[in-house]
């Protein structure tokens, strides 16, 4: 599947003419020198401090504000963000994540009118593809720099989503697992779902984090404490292990968080079954008349947490504009839309009122994507779990 996204982005290149690029040359040496003096400029406009009047008179002179998200609630940010600025032209285009990484690619290449400030998840291809070379740059507020944990600002976090074990509560409220291999038991064979990794990629870097040899090491542990003895590998590390057990135990693989929900919490069922699935879900169960629990603090976690970025792709065209809006969508008007159970802001000014649990509880439950040591491993985690499908 990457092999083939690789090939289709290539064949999307070659239709890009080679005037499209900076300076138009065609010599690739050029261009590169070019992209790369073109990015440095804007870091430097982007760290150059200035009295917020300035930054919003030269945002206004440039005129039109380009926002790519997931989330259509954008447009009502927005709209909010031109009233208290005066931009009379602030526009939300919704693109999906996949499509979004390939198209910010393909527009900061070409240096062609597109995005000025994008909210994207999977940190893995984020990092990979456009982080590392500089398709994208990362930026905080120097207002929030002393505020927003350090852990969140590079990248720039904008938002934080919480993925758990949920299960299916009508008969009994008492929590069914506390130790995550309990899932790979016979217990729990084909009653246990998960989004397909390879149509979500944050649950693919969920999969690829459990390989790290720090959490594999805690994994491991939990194995024994479940068990009584040592793992015996078959595979590098305990983290593949669990992976591999998984999927063995007749995971069922979906491809909707919210079909999943969906289906877990209908009231009826013989058996109890469970998901790792998003915890805002849990919102909608009294309407949908569903029954729905999530765990807590599972040996070793319980789930995983997953950030959404706020970047500024290098060829924008408003940069002022961008950091305004930026800085606006970690303010409490600004994040207001997505203050709801499950979601969180890396802002600990903004407290969610939905959750009694804070989000630094959630923090030591869940592990947390590291979007630099995903991008060159998750590949080897993909080809893995390839194989064992």
């Amino acid at each position: 599947m990457k092999k083939l996204g690789v090939v289709c982005l290539a064949v999307l290149l070659l239709s890009i003419p080679l005037t499209a690029f900076a300076g138009g040359s065609s010599a690739g040496g050029g261009r590169v020198q070019q992209e790369q003096a073109h990015v440095t400029a804007l870091r430097a406009t982007l760290n150059a401090d200035m009295p917020r009047e300035e930054l919003i008179t030269r945002a206004v002179a440039i005129g039109r504000l380009m926002i790519y998200s997931h989330s259509s609630r954008h447009a009502r940010v927005a709209n909010m963000f031109a009233e208290r600025t005066g931009l009379t032209r602030v526009e939300s285009m919704v693109v999906s994540d996949t499509d979004m990484i390939e198209r910010v690619y393909r527009e900061a290449i070409a240096n062609v009118d597109g995005a000025d400030v994008i909210f994207i998840q999977d940190g893995a291809r984020v990092f990979a593809e456009l982080l590392d070379p500089g398709h994208l740059i990362s930026w905080t507020p120097p207002s929030l720099r002393n505020i927003i944990p350090a852990q969140f600002q590079s990248p720039q976090v904008w938002q934080l989503c919480t993925k758990q074990f949920i299960f299916n509560n009508e008969h009994s409220t008492e929590q069914p697992i506390s130790n995550i291999w309990e899932v790979t038991e016979p217990h729990w064979r084909g009653r246990v779902q998960f989004k397909d990794p390879f149509n979500e990629g944050v649950n693919m870097n969920f999969l690829t984090m459990l390989t790290r040899p720090d959490i594999a090491a805690e994994v491991a542990e939990a194995y024994r404490l479940r068990n009584g003895r040592n793992i015996t590998l078959t595979t590098p590390n305990a983290g593949y292990e669990c992976i591999k057990a998984f999927y063995a135990n007749g995971l069922v693989l979906t491809r909707s968080d919210t079909s999943m929900s969906e289906a877990i919490g209908a009231k009826g069922q013989p058996s109890q079954i469970m998901g790792l699935f998003t915890l805002d879900k849990l919102r909608e169960a009294p309407l949908k008349n569903i029954a729905l629990q999530t765990t807590l603090g599972l040996t070793p976690y319980t789930g995983f947490v997953y950030p959404h970025y706020a970047l500024i792709p290098s060829n924008t065209r408003n940069p002022y504009a961008a950091k305004l809006y930026i800085e606006f969508s970690l303010t409490e008007e600004g994040f207001a839309p997505w203050n709801t159970l499950g979601n969180y802001s890396p802002n600990p000014q903004l407290v969610n009122t939905e959750d009694p649990i804070p989000l630094a509880q959630w923090l030591e439950w869940l592990i947390f994507e590291d979007p630099e040591w995903l991008g060159p491993n998750r590949p080897g985690v993909e080809d893995f779990v390839n194989s064992i499908m």
